[in-house]
Protein backbone atom coordinates (compact mmCIF):
# COMPACT_ATOMS: atom_id res chain seq x y z
CA UNK A 1 0.00 0.00 0.00
CA UNK A 2 1.42 3.84 -0.91
CA UNK A 3 2.47 6.24 2.02
CA UNK A 4 -0.83 8.33 0.58
CA UNK A 5 -3.34 5.47 1.23
CA UNK A 6 -2.03 4.36 4.33
CA UNK A 7 -2.88 7.65 5.60
CA UNK A 8 -5.68 8.00 3.72
CA UNK A 9 -9.47 7.57 6.10
CA UNK A 10 -12.97 6.85 4.86
CA UNK A 11 -14.81 10.06 5.67
CA UNK A 12 -18.07 8.36 6.95
CA UNK A 13 -16.32 6.30 9.64
CA UNK A 14 -15.73 7.27 13.01
CA UNK A 15 -12.50 6.35 14.81
CA UNK A 16 -14.08 3.63 15.78
CA UNK A 17 -15.10 2.12 12.58
CA UNK A 18 -18.68 3.20 13.29
CA UNK A 19 -20.44 4.68 10.02
CA UNK A 20 -21.13 8.57 10.44
CA UNK A 21 -22.53 11.42 8.56
CA UNK A 22 -19.94 13.60 8.02
CA UNK A 23 -20.26 17.13 9.57
CA UNK A 24 -19.90 19.93 6.74
CA UNK A 25 -21.21 23.05 9.37
CA UNK A 26 -17.93 24.11 8.86
CA UNK A 27 -17.54 23.66 5.15
CA UNK A 28 -18.15 27.03 2.88
CA UNK A 29 -21.03 26.94 0.60
CA UNK A 30 -19.44 27.03 -2.99
CA UNK A 31 -20.76 26.39 -6.26
CA UNK A 32 -20.43 22.14 -7.50
CA UNK A 33 -21.21 20.35 -10.27
CA UNK A 34 -20.94 16.35 -10.73
CA UNK A 35 -21.55 14.51 -14.47
CA UNK A 36 -21.77 10.94 -14.02
CA UNK A 37 -22.56 8.34 -16.77
CA UNK A 38 -23.70 4.58 -17.20
CA UNK A 39 -25.27 2.21 -20.23
CA UNK A 40 -27.63 0.19 -21.04
CA UNK A 41 -27.36 -2.73 -23.47
CA UNK A 42 -30.01 -4.41 -25.00
CA UNK A 43 -30.86 -6.24 -28.65
CA UNK A 44 -31.44 -4.90 -31.84
CA UNK A 45 -34.51 -5.84 -31.87
CA UNK A 46 -35.48 -3.85 -28.22
CA UNK A 47 -33.27 -1.03 -29.61
CA UNK A 48 -35.88 -1.09 -32.65
CA UNK A 49 -38.53 -0.81 -30.95
CA UNK A 50 -37.52 1.89 -28.39
CA UNK A 51 -36.45 4.30 -31.28
CA UNK A 52 -39.77 3.68 -33.12
CA UNK A 53 -41.78 4.14 -30.20
CA UNK A 54 -43.39 0.89 -30.90
CA UNK A 55 -43.48 -0.55 -26.94
CA UNK A 56 -46.76 -0.59 -24.91
CA UNK A 57 -45.74 0.91 -21.89
CA UNK A 58 -44.80 4.00 -23.77
CA UNK A 59 -42.22 6.33 -24.84
CA UNK A 60 -39.45 4.60 -22.49
CA UNK A 61 -36.71 6.83 -22.40
CA UNK A 62 -38.81 10.22 -21.85
CA UNK A 63 -39.57 8.45 -18.94
CA UNK A 64 -36.25 7.17 -17.51
CA UNK A 65 -35.21 10.49 -18.10
CA UNK A 66 -37.81 11.58 -15.78
CA UNK A 67 -37.27 8.99 -13.33
CA UNK A 68 -33.47 10.03 -13.43
CA UNK A 69 -34.54 13.59 -12.67
CA UNK A 70 -36.43 12.39 -9.36
CA UNK A 71 -34.01 9.83 -8.41
CA UNK A 72 -31.59 12.26 -7.96
CA UNK A 73 -33.85 14.86 -6.04
CA UNK A 74 -34.13 11.54 -3.61
CA UNK A 75 -30.88 10.67 -3.37
CA UNK A 76 -30.62 11.34 0.73
CA UNK A 77 -33.17 9.08 1.11
CA UNK A 78 -32.02 6.28 -1.11
CA UNK A 79 -28.48 6.59 0.34
CA UNK A 80 -28.85 6.76 4.01
CA UNK A 81 -25.23 9.12 5.13
CA UNK A 82 -25.96 11.51 2.25
CA UNK A 83 -26.83 14.82 2.93
CA UNK A 84 -29.98 16.18 1.76
CA UNK A 85 -29.35 19.16 -0.42
CA UNK A 86 -30.74 21.96 -2.18
CA UNK A 87 -30.28 21.00 -6.31
CA UNK A 88 -29.85 23.97 -8.63
CA UNK A 89 -30.31 21.92 -11.54
CA UNK A 90 -30.69 18.48 -13.55
CA UNK A 91 -29.98 17.25 -16.38
CA UNK A 92 -30.52 13.68 -17.72
CA UNK A 93 -29.80 12.92 -21.18
CA UNK A 94 -30.48 9.24 -22.66
CA UNK A 95 -28.47 8.55 -26.02
CA UNK A 96 -29.24 5.46 -28.67
CA UNK A 97 -25.69 3.96 -29.17
CA UNK A 98 -25.33 0.90 -31.62
CA UNK A 99 -25.96 -1.33 -28.54
CA UNK A 100 -28.37 0.06 -26.02
CA UNK A 101 -28.12 3.84 -24.63
CA UNK A 102 -25.62 5.81 -23.40
CA UNK A 103 -27.25 7.62 -19.88
CA UNK A 104 -25.90 11.04 -18.42
CA UNK A 105 -26.67 13.18 -15.54
CA UNK A 106 -24.95 16.39 -14.84
CA UNK A 107 -26.38 18.19 -11.14
CA UNK A 108 -25.38 21.27 -9.81
CA UNK A 109 -26.03 22.79 -6.61
CA UNK A 110 -24.74 25.53 -4.64
CA UNK A 111 -23.96 23.89 -0.88
CA UNK A 112 -21.14 22.35 1.64
CA UNK A 113 -20.84 19.37 -0.26
CA UNK A 114 -21.30 17.76 -3.68
CA UNK A 115 -23.45 15.98 -5.92
CA UNK A 116 -21.83 13.26 -6.73
CA UNK A 117 -23.94 10.87 -5.76
CA UNK A 118 -26.84 12.82 -6.96
CA UNK A 119 -25.11 12.26 -10.70
CA UNK A 120 -24.67 9.16 -9.84
CA UNK A 121 -28.07 8.27 -8.51
CA UNK A 122 -29.74 10.31 -11.34
CA UNK A 123 -28.21 7.82 -14.04
CA UNK A 124 -28.76 4.12 -12.03
CA UNK A 125 -32.22 5.42 -11.67
CA UNK A 126 -32.64 6.32 -15.53
CA UNK A 127 -31.04 2.68 -16.65
CA UNK A 128 -33.18 0.59 -13.72
CA UNK A 129 -36.42 3.13 -15.84
CA UNK A 130 -35.35 2.06 -19.13
CA UNK A 131 -34.24 -1.76 -18.16
CA UNK A 132 -38.92 -1.52 -16.72
CA UNK A 133 -40.23 0.05 -19.83
CA UNK A 134 -38.11 -2.45 -22.37
CA UNK A 135 -38.22 -5.46 -20.22
CA UNK A 136 -41.16 -7.06 -21.94
CA UNK A 137 -39.03 -7.39 -25.30
CA UNK A 138 -35.50 -8.19 -23.87
CA UNK A 139 -35.13 -9.22 -20.30
CA UNK A 140 -31.31 -9.84 -20.97
CA UNK A 141 -30.45 -6.25 -21.21
CA UNK A 142 -27.08 -4.88 -19.28
CA UNK A 143 -26.98 -2.09 -16.96
CA UNK A 144 -23.65 -0.94 -16.40
CA UNK A 145 -20.56 0.64 -16.61
CA UNK A 146 -21.79 3.90 -14.21
CA UNK A 147 -19.17 5.83 -13.29
CA UNK A 148 -18.37 9.89 -12.09
CA UNK A 149 -16.75 11.65 -15.32
CA UNK A 150 -16.70 14.72 -13.69
CA UNK A 151 -16.94 17.11 -10.57
CA UNK A 152 -16.16 20.42 -9.48
CA UNK A 153 -16.36 22.80 -7.00
CA UNK A 154 -15.81 22.54 -2.84
CA UNK A 155 -12.28 20.97 -0.91
CA UNK A 156 -11.11 18.72 -3.13
CA UNK A 157 -11.35 20.70 -6.05
CA UNK A 158 -11.73 19.39 -10.05
CA UNK A 159 -11.72 15.54 -10.58
CA UNK A 160 -12.20 14.48 -14.50
CA UNK A 161 -12.20 10.64 -15.57
CA UNK A 162 -8.88 9.32 -16.75
CA UNK A 163 -9.18 8.98 -20.79
CA UNK A 164 -8.19 5.80 -22.30
CA UNK A 165 -5.60 4.38 -22.25
CA UNK A 166 -4.91 5.62 -18.67
CA UNK A 167 -8.52 4.46 -17.63
CA UNK A 168 -7.99 0.70 -16.96
CA UNK A 169 -11.65 0.41 -16.41
CA UNK A 170 -12.94 -2.12 -18.59
CA UNK A 171 -16.25 -1.21 -20.44
CA UNK A 172 -19.24 -3.71 -19.69
CA UNK A 173 -20.16 -5.72 -23.28
CA UNK A 174 -22.21 -8.21 -23.74
CA UNK A 175 -21.54 -11.32 -25.26
CA UNK A 176 -25.20 -12.24 -25.61
CA UNK A 177 -26.07 -12.44 -29.57
CA UNK A 178 -28.50 -9.64 -30.62
CA UNK A 179 -31.44 -10.16 -32.30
Amino acid sequence: MSTRNSRARLSHMDETGRARMVDVSEKPVTAREAVAEGRVSMSREALRLVKAGDLKKGEPTQVARLAGILGAKQTATLIPLCHPLPLSAIDVSLEPVRDGFRIRARVTTSAQTGVEMEALTAVSVAALTLYDMVKAVDKAMVIGDIHLVSKRGGRSGEYQVPTAPARTRKRSTSTRRNT
